[in-house]
């Protein structure tokens, strides 16, 4: 039980705004990326409803519940998903230009603490996709849960 001074901790994606926040932000992450040399023969052509998944998983990851397990998605399947796309530093760097750009534009906290969390969530999850896009299998148990990040736990995105 919380004693009446202190203070309630927000998840990320609490502070972000939200659900609507986070939507937001990856529908101008969709609307840069399919306009951009580099990352649209990857992009092109994902429907609104693969951005909500999008938008879902990364608000899961932040503390925002589990609509994206909730609709069947997984950690496993969305690593699933990036194997043999043959991403590259180049193609890691552009999206996470482009996904700071969207957070900045639609009015996501530019707050250090915030924005420390938000890059290194992005840094972490870029790199391992890059990592995955280039492998055509992947040993990883299909259970396993999905990451969440905060504001700077030490031990990862996997612990407690």
């Amino acid at each position: 039980m919380m004693k009446k001074d202190e203070k309630s901790i927000p998840t990320l994606f609490e502070w972000a705004g939200g659900m609507g926040a986070i939507e937001t932000m990856i529908t101008r992450f969709y609307e840069k990326v399919v306009v951009d040399e580099l990352l649209k023969p990857i992009f092109v052509g994902m429907s609104r409803k693969h951005q909500l998944h999008v938008a879902h998983f990364i608000a899961e990851v932040f503390g925002g519940g589990n609509k994206y397990t909730g609709e069947g998605g997984s950690h496993y399947g969305m690593i699933k998903k990036h194997l043999g796309k043959h991403l590259t530093e180049a193609h890691r760097k552009q999206f996470v230009k482009l996904l700071l750009e969207a957070a900045d534009e639609v009015g996501l906290p530019d707050d250090p603490e915030f924005r420390s969390a938000f890059v290194g969530y992005l840094e972490w999850g870029t790199r391992l996709a890059v990592i995955n896009s280039n492998e055509k299998e992947i040993e990883m148990n299909e259970e396993e849960p999905m990451p969440k990040w905060g504001w700077g736990e030490v031990g990862g995105p996997y612990q407690p």
